[in-house]
């Protein structure tokens, strides 16, 4: 009797250990996944927001960080092909570009109350027209909805000597407040806010 308790606690143990063997096999053979061919970047106003405020260099509150995706380039003829005009883009790739605003602002002269807000534009070649619109959290622009848009206003884009490869959204300073730049391939567009 005392041997087959003793076989059966062996056995027990046995299979204890071949289960932890399967799962270690199993989980080293488990694949990380990809990087995203359009990670997720973020810009703050002012600039290197977190950073100055970690070394105790703010001098200035928050005002403003945008949340967004960076496709790249890739060979590809992006405006007028890849981002058609005419046709509402989520302001980069995968979720739709959203921005925060901290306070109060003026964008071209136009009152937005501070909150968080999704960004789109409609390209031209001549003009983009620039949109805050208040439903968050949505993949792309395949659900907008123009009847939850806050603030349209249009802008004029200009060429650049160079093409940027990456999609790049950056807050830069001016006499007034900030200019958000969106560049990509050999075009930049300036959104100018007023805090």
């Amino acid at each position: 009797m005392r041997f087959k308790s003793m076989y059966t606690g062996m056995k027990y143990r046995m299979m204890i250990l071949l289960l932890c063997a399967g799962i270690v096999t199993a989980s080293a053979q488990t694949k990380p996944p990809a990087v995203d061919k359009s990670p997720m970047d973020m810009s703050y106003f002012p600039c290197n927001y977190p950073v100055l405020r970690i070394q105790n260099k703010a001098t200035e509150p928050l005002c403003a960080r945008v949340v967004y995706s960076r496709p790249q380039k890739n060979g590809r003829s992006v405006f007028g092909e890849l981002v058609e005009y005419g046709k509402v883009w989520r302001l980069g790739a995968n979720e739709a570009t959203e921005i925060e605003l901290y306070k109060d602002a003026k964008v071209k002269g136009n009152k937005l109350k501070k909150g968080r807000y999704t960004m789109y534009a409609i390209p031209t070649q001549d003009k983009w027209t620039i949109i805050f619109n208040r439903e968050t959290d949505i993949w792309g622009a395949f659900q907008y909805d123009p009847t939850k848009d806050v603030l349209r206003v249009d802008i004029t884009p200009e060429k650049t000597p160079e093409a940027a490869e990456a999609f790049t959204m950056v807050f830069e300073k001016a006499s007034t407040g900030a200019n958000l730049l969106v560049m990509w391939d050999a075009v930049k567009a300036s959104i100018p806010f007023t805090f």
